[in-house]
């Protein structure tokens, strides 16, 4: 539904939705800032003048930096590259120390400076690498990373953040090789087994994430984290029990964490503790009642001239964007302008209308529908992992949001937690019995569990319901399937699905 503009006023349904922002984490740039990791300068050209030495003064820099005194060592650094030119070591750790200044865009010139003076240093790679990272340039990032493996195949934080980057990509499968690789480091961090356990668990294997998930707990009891993330496995194995003891422990230890608030709220949800799951988003600030106007819908003030405002309600998408442009110069802040340009934008620009959707859903994080429509733009873009998260956050505060519903169905199957995306599904078919597609998708995902005799009777289910044009592929790769399913069946193959597994309240 798209709210029609009226002047310096403008209607907002109460259905509208935010979204969820994920963030990427930065890994250890500052890898060598300790007094435990310093980069050892070469010492094979000697100089005469002590002052003038710029080994001694790196290694002053490395004193100053060890001791957290980043000015400091940023002078010395610079002061021995002056002496030296092409000293490699030297420009790495003045990268390193404008990261700790957040002087990002001089860090990366130095990083690339240090590969340009030493190309063969897998050290510079891989710092650089989690810099673009941490600046949202994948892209980048992924043939520098790879680089830093290539010379160093053992380089444990390029395997670490190149197994992010591959896992936001939706390839768990190279995101998981790239774990194991880094986790066979005794010394792995634990940041290393919590990205390994996620990629286990979305190429199907929880039971070698619950593994490195309790590989995790032994050594931090307390790692949030992990117990979020057990906890959600647990859920959709049916271990209810063990999950809301994860959950219970997990509740004290989030505070103020507004995105750890909600993925605790949703799994509560899910573990069907629908009480707690409110309580949980409104201590967190995550749900939030729009106040109200007479007429029940909410009032926005929006600047404008009525012309522009008319414009803004054109039926002609390019005059409306135009229109809703103008205005959002004069209404900066307006959340809902963004939120209607994201929606303009969807079909003919899908980058710039996640963009105006993340904008909307930043500036009223609490306001579901905006979260709905980005969450909606990065089911689009197949950024599916992200969508979850936020869609799991708006069906706790707005539970009977189909918009959200639909799309958190379509990103689970996507991410192939087939348990938790049936939950959903049966809960749309429970709100629209005629929407025939979604008993093809129940069927398929009991299908991927080994669920056959559920799988079977969804499919049929399906077939009964399903128009020979309209759901002609469906139909077609069904009546593939069914003959081998029902000998499944007859053989006794397949699991029991347990009752009540993965649903929600």
């Amino acid at each position: 539904m798209i709210h029609r503009l009226s002047h310096c006023m403008i209607d907002q349904s109460p259905r509208a939705v935010p979204r969820w922002l994920c963030c990427v984490v930065f890994a250890a740039v500052l890898l060598l800032s300790n007094s435990n990791n310093v980069v050892v300068a070469q010492t094979d050209d000697p100089f005469g003048d002590g002052a003038a030495d710029p080994v001694k003064l790196f290694e002053r820099g490395q004193n100053a930096h060890a001791h957290g005194e980043l000015l400091k060592a940023l002078e010395f650094y610079e002061e021995a590259i002056k002496v030296r030119p092409e000293f490699a070591e030297a420009e790495f750790q003045r990268g390193n120390a404008l990261v700790g200044l957040e002087r990002l865009p001089e860090a990366e010139t130095a990083f690339r400076r240090a590969i340009e003076i030493r190309a063969t240093w897998s050290l510079p790679y891989s710092a650089l690498g989690s810099l673009l990272v941490r600046l949202d340039r994948d892209a980048d990032a992924e043939p520098i990373l790879r680089q830093a493996i290539k010379l160093d195949a053992q380089n444990s934080l390029a395997l670490r953040i190149l197994a992010e980057v591959r896992l936001r990509a939706g390839d768990a499968k190279e995101a998981l090789q790239l774990t194991q690789r880094a986790t066979a480091d005794q010394d792995a961090p634990l940041a290393t087994w919590l990205l390994r356990a996620s990629a286990e668990r979305l190429t199907g294997d929880n039971v070698a994430a619950l593994r490195s998930l309790d590989h995790v707990l032994e050594v931090n009891p307390a790692n949030v984290s992990a117990l979020l993330e057990r906890a959600e496995i647990r859920i959709a194995g049916g271990d209810n029990e063990h999950a809301l003891s994860d959950l219970k422990t997990v509740e004290p230890l989030i505070k103020d964490d507004k995105p750890r608030s909600s993925r605790l709220a949703a799994a509560y949800q899910s573990a069907g503790k629908p009480d707690d799951a409110r309580r949980v988003a409104e201590a967190a600030g995550l749900i939030a009642a729009a106040s109200p106007s007479a007429d029940g819908s909410a009032k926005l003030k929006v600047t404008g001239t009525p012309e522009e405002i008319e414009a803004a309600n054109s039926d002609d998408p390019e005059v409306a964007r135009k229109a809703l442009e103008a205005l959002l110069v004069k209404n900066p802040k307006s959340a809902m302008l963004l939120a209607r340009l994201g929606a303009a934008y969807r079909t003919s620009d899908p980058t710039r209308s996640l963009d105006y959707y993340k904008r909307a859903a930043d500036l009223e994080p609490a306001n579901p529908d905006y979260a709905t429509g980005y969450s909606s733009a990065l089911v689009q873009a197949r950024r599916f992992a992200e969508a979850a998260i936020i869609l799991r956050r708006v069906v706790v505060a707005a539970p009977n949001n189909y918009a959200a519903h639909a799309n958190l169905a379509t990103a689970l199957y996507e991410l192939k937690q087939f348990a938790l995306a049936i939950a959903e599904y049966e809960w749309l078919l429970k709100a629209k019995p005629d929407l025939t597609v979604a008993y093809y998708f129940i069927a398929s995902a009991h299908d991927n569990l080994g669920e056959y005799e559920p799988a079977l009777a969804a499919y049929e289910s399906f077939l009964a319901r399903a128009d020979p044009k309209t759901n002609q592929l469906e139909i077609e790769k069904i009546k593939l399937r069914l003959p081998s399913l029902r000998r499944q069946i007859q053989l006794g193959q397949g699991v029991k699905r347990e009752p009540g597994r993965a649903k929600k309240p």
